[in-house]
């Protein structure tokens, strides 16, 4: 069983639509559920609530601190402790976030749930938009809503996409700057409106992406400077292939086979030889390959490091691009 998906209350807090998700578990939803349904399949009918720390003393008397701790009504189970101006974002908040968008936008909801015993929640929508590089390679948008309760990550909002072919996830670049989430911190109100605004919901976003994708499908790269890209995104523009250890080499190797054929969709006109197929080399190594534990390949592809490497990933190819 996963340890990475929330098992409180002796259930998978997870509910989702379509194929079975990887790790196997969860509720599938039928089709027309309204999001009330969903947040109930989901396990996410709980509020998170906070109460004073209290410690004893060396005379076993009790004191009050500074501190606050989050528990989950339902169980009562700690989830993280903060200051007295943190202001938890509510499941039932991260669920109405995509109320207007399912009911006006033609989103649907794909996934939703908790992780690490409700510590982080998640909603996962499809836009309903997609597009194809040369004709056979289709990626599709999403909007991912995430929040914690244990100081560990602000709340955000982001697109996400995915490479039909490979199941592949890639952030998009959706802010002024060039990040690829929008962050509402803990001490602030959550405006749902304001998120979507920033986020680009109602802009063209996800077309944005898509001409850079594009791009990236048109645009050849040799073996040799694919080779670079790669040890450039895993090990850094300042290492020397000769001087990376035997199991950094390996991993670079291994990313490059990927590139070269092994990787699926790697065959695609769109992939072949191109920049768009050398990072998804890259996303196909995190998401599927890269040394993660199996029920912990979900957080880390839209939190972790591994979106990073990702993200990363993408930003240098434009640039080979240009």
């Amino acid at each position: 069983m996963s340890a990475v998906i929330d098992l409180s209350n002796n259930r998978e807090n997870m509910a989702y639509k379509g194929e079975t998700p990887w790790h196997g578990l969860g509720i599938e939803m039928p089709a027309g559920a309204d999001l009330d349904q969903w947040r109930i399949e989901a396990g996410l009918e709980w509020e998170a609530r906070k109460a004073k720390v209290m410690f004893k003393g060396e005379d076993d008397k009790l004191f009050e601190g500074n501190s606050e701790i989050i528990y989950r009504s339902d169980t009562h189970k700690q989830l993280g402790v903060a200051t007295s101006r943190y202001k938890p974002v509510q499941p039932e908040q991260v669920v109405e976030f995509f109320r207007d968008l399912c009911e006006k936008q033609d989103f649907s909801m794909e996934t939703l749930g908790s992780l690490d015993g409700g510590k982080r929640i998640w909603a996962l929508a499809s836009t309903g938009e997609d597009f194809r590089l040369a004709g056979q390679d289709k990626v599709d948008s999403f909007v991912l809503l995430a929040t914690s309760f244990d100081g560990t990550m602000a709340t955000r909002a982001q697109f996400t996409s995915v490479r039909v072919v490979c199941q592949n996830t890639l952030s998009l670049a959706v802010t002024a700057t060039g990040g690829n989430f929008v962050s509402i911190k803990h001490s602030a109100d959550f405006e749902a409106d304001s998120v979507k605004t920033d986020l680009g919901i109602y802009k063209d976003a996800f077309k944005e992406f898509e001409e850079k994708s594009q791009l990236l499908a048109s645009k050849g790269v040799s073996d040799k400077k694919a080779m670079q890209f790669i040890k450039d995104v895993l090990a850094g523009e300042d290492v020397e292939l000769e001087d990376l250890s035997t199991r950094s080499a390996n991993q670079i190797k291994n990313v490059y086979d990927l590139f070269k054929g092994d990787g699926k969709g790697s065959d695609l006109k769109s992939s072949k030889g191109t920049l768009w197929g050398a990072v998804n080399s890259i996303t196909e190594y995190v998401d599927h390959h890269k040394g993660y534990k199996q029920d912990s390949r979900l957080k880390n592809a839209w939190f972790g490091q591994g979106d990073q490497m990702k993200t990363l990933a993408f930003g240098k190819a434009l640039e080979m691009a240009s």
